[in-house]
């Protein structure tokens, strides 16, 4: 099993981290963006000189004795209840859209600490918005939490800290909302379940997002273990790369193999697929990443296939240049089946775009994590993202997205 790479220590700066504003370094991850994007850096870079981010960063974690209380809370929560959720989630692990396990322990443990909870947004039967019943007006923190598990050919598996995740931002989101209480201060807390986040279509945040789950929140937060304690530079995100998903699906005729001429192979047609694609991936940028696996490639060896399916991930940093890519790819199974005699079909079913890096919450929450103890710090910004991986919702409202380093014990 995997360990457990995450704990309180970022459920603390999440639950601090109130803060928003406007960004930037221009530090963006390939020439090819750089150049793109220059303009608009430039004007960032002025931005962020005249907001004198490093002051920011020393004011907002500078001694605070109600943000310490906060901090003592989501710790205490963290060890006496919610790191053993996290064990159980990962003992229980539910690929995309089908966590309802998952869900029903992250919702229960809500709703006991004074959250409604709204099933069912976007009509993903798995996505939920849960609001602290205490909640008055601005400023509102969504965190957002993911349950999902990877899917593996034994069986599905939490690799990917998704487990954890969730009673991060759990003890976050209700620390915060015990001190707004108690202080007796304006503000909202909002917990985001997103399902989903290895797989699409659908698009989990893109389609809340567009079904207004997301709106009135001023800041939005999640975490997530990775090798290093990091953050991103500011700027238009490259985390995982604009994406188009992409099913090419050859339709062909079946006959027995000893009378092969009969039939038209589409198993023949996707290997012509891959071929061609290694064929032309030279007079591709090398920015690109162009992923595809085989599906379906057929029913019997003493049968010429009359079906085949190849899924793709399409990735380039730039959208436009991501859709003459595109094309050429279609273009490469469109020759292959009409070098096969077979017909193909082409299926675009989901993309992802990166987000928004915003250098303020970037740096105070980089500031937190060396404060509370996260492992392996990276001194320079690593390349600009958005705090989650679809890009839409943080291109609208800033956030971001914690990542640290901690090892623990191994999951038993």
């Amino acid at each position: 099993m995997p360990c457990r790479f995450t704990s309180w220590r970022l459920a603390a700066p999440i639950a601090l981290l109130l803060a928003s504003g406007a960004t930037a370094v221009a530090a963006q991850e390939t020439q090819t963006e750089k150049e793109a994007a220059r303009d608009v850096m430039r004007k960032m870079t002025a931005l962020e000189q005249s907001l004198d981010v490093p002051a920011i960063v020393a004011k907002l974690t500078g001694a605070n004795a109600a943000r310490d209380q906060v901090v003592a809370r989501a710790k205490s929560l963290m060890d006496a209840e919610l790191l053993a959720m996290g064990d159980d989630i990962t003992r229980h692990p539910e690929h995309g859209f089908v966590e309802t396990r998952s869900v029903k322990v992250l919702t229960d443990w809500l709703a006991s600490h004074g959250f409604t909870i709204e099933m069912g947004v976007a009509k993903m039967p798995t996505a939920f918005v849960a609001r602290w019943k205490g909640n008055r007006g601005a400023p509102n923190l969504g965190v957002i939490v993911e349950y999902d598990a990877l899917r593996g050919t034994k069986g599905d598996f939490h690799g990917d800290q998704h487990s954890t995740q969730g009673p991060i931002g759990l003890a976050a989101a209700v620390a915060m909302a015990e001190y707004l209480q108690k202080a007796n201060v304006p503000g909202s807390v909002t917990v985001y379940g997103t399902p989903g986040e290895e797989m699409m279509p659908p698009n989990a945040k893109t389609d809340m997002h567009l079904a207004g789950a997301f709106a009135g929140a001023d800041i939005l937060l999640r975490s997530h273990a990775s090798t290093t304690t990091n953050r991103p530079a500011a700027g238009f995100g490259t985390c995982c790369m604009n994406i188009n998903g992409t099913k090419y699906t050859f339709i062909g005729a079946p006959a027995h193999q000893l009378t092969a001429w009969n039939g038209r192979n589409a198993l023949t047609a996707v290997i012509h697929l891959f071929n061609n694609i290694d064929a032309i991936r030279s007079n591709i940028r090398p920015e690109a990443r162009i992923q595809g696996v085989i599906l379906e490639g057929g029913a019997a060896p003493n049968v010429v296939p009359d079906r085949t399916v190849a899924d793709f991930y399409i990735r380039y940093p730039d959208a436009i240049y991501l859709a003459q890519i595109t094309e050429m790819i279609d273009n490469a199974a469109r020759a292959a089946a009409l070098a096969t005699g077979t017909r193909v079909v082409i299926d675009h079913y989901g993309k992802d775009r990166d987000g928004i890096a915003v250098s303020t919450l970037a740096e105070v929450g980089f500031e937190y994590m060396k404060k509370y103890g996260a492992k392996d710090v990276l001194p320079e910004p690593g390349k600009p993202q958005g705090y989650e991986e679809t890009g839409s919702v943080s291109s609208d409202v800033p956030g971001l997205g914690f990542s640290a380093k901690e090892i623990g014990r191994a999951h038993v």
